[in-house]
């Protein structure tokens, strides 16, 4: 952008629009939802499996299998509500969308994606 002579630039005060910070805010919404419905399906499939359960020994292993990697999928799930959460209170900050390595705006496509990114692309490799 050009500017006249003497003309200063004003400083933004904040890195997103209040109408992309509404959307953005309608999206964690929706993605905790998601989000939490998943976690108590993945709690019900993790439950302990009970040794009076007539099942035979292949079943068993097939069912302990299963079991571990529900108990991933939780905590990846839980670890995920809780950034969305996060994101979600530091959304109503000034600061919002500023990578934290470079200062510079992450790009609002990125948040869209990722609501809890705190780095711009560039940055987060």
């Amino acid at each position: 952008m050009l500017l006249a002579k003497g003309q200063k630039q004003k400083a933004k005060s904040h890195f997103m629009e209040q109408k992309e910070k509404s959307h953005l805010r309608e999206k964690i919404h929706l993605q905790l939802a998601k989000f939490e419905e998943e976690i108590k399906q993945l709690e019900e499939m993790t439950k302990p499996i009970s040794p009076e359960n007539s099942i035979g020994r292949v079943s068993r292993m097939d069912a302990i299998q299963n079991k571990s990697v529900a108990e991933a999928s939780l905590r990846s799930a839980r670890k995920r509500v809780a950034s969305l959460k996060m994101a979600l209170i530091k959304l109503e900050e000034d600061g919002f969308g500023k990578c934290s390595r470079c200062g510079q705006a992450i790009q609002p496509a990125r948040l869209m994606f990722m609501p809890e990114s705190t780095r711009c692309v560039r940055c987060a490799d």
